[in-house]
């Protein structure tokens, strides 16, 4: 049985790009079969796909400008050593009996119900206050040492949006991300922006200026 899922891109995801299509196993990776994700009031892009309950799939966000960005809400990666790149995974639940039983019931026809009685005109609903939809947190990843505008771009597309996140990403992984985004960007060295990021996410700022004013002058 299939079990309808919606995929959420935040607005900051886009940088440059206006558009992005939703690719991954469930459509073969086929940029023909691409799902285009729609603008939403807020500013978010989404998609909603009926996948089939109990399995998981890959996936990842192409955007009109050429780049692959993944979904910052994702319930987990996996690694793909061969293209230097995580996709994100979802595991799609399976569908309960309750489900089950309100599908069959909504294809049931309904009986007609009477319209209440009004009210009198002293007795009014309040509408309960809308919550406003709130926004990933995103840091400025430029902060650290090395890290222009455009390596920013790279983390962010890569699920690295935060000092935290930052400061869990290995090296490796970091030089990863690097040397697959062109030859200008293997002049980086990003063995120093995990140990950064951790004084930054901890608000260390005294720390983390002493450190990168060591970094200027072994430069």
């Amino acid at each position: 049985m299939e079990k309808k899922v919606t995929f959420i891109l935040p607005s900051e995801a886009l940088g440059e790009a206006t558009e992005a299509i939703l690719l991954g196993d469930f459509n073969n990776w086929d940029v023909n079969e691409g799902i285009g994700l729609k603008v939403q009031k807020d500013g978010t892009l989404k998609a909603t796909v009926a996948l089939e309950a109990g399995k998981s799939y890959e996936y990842r966000f192409l955007l009109n400008d050429g780049r692959w960005v993944n979904d910052w809400f994702a319930e987990n990666y996996v690694h793909k050593a061969g293209l230097a790149v995580d996709n994100c995974v979802i595991t799609v639940p399976e569908v309960v009996e309750a489900e089950q039983k309100l599908a069959t019931n909504e294809s049931e026809p309904k009986p007609v119900k009477k319209a209440p009685a009004k009210k009198a005109a002293t007795e009014k609903k309040v509408a309960p206050a809308k919550k406003k939809a709130e926004k990933p947190s995103v840091d400025d990843l430029t902060k650290i040492e090395g890290i222009g505008k455009k390596i920013a771009e790279l983390l962010i597309a890569d699920a690295i949006v935060t000092y935290t996140d930052l400061s869990k990403a290995t090296p490796k992984k970091l030089r990863g991300i690097l040397d697959a985004a062109g030859n200008k960007f293997k002049v980086h060295d990003p063995s120093s922006w995990p140990k950064q990021a951790k004084l930054a996410a901890a608000a260390k700022w005294s720390e983390l200026e002493a450190l990168q004013d060591e970094l200027k002058a072994g430069k």
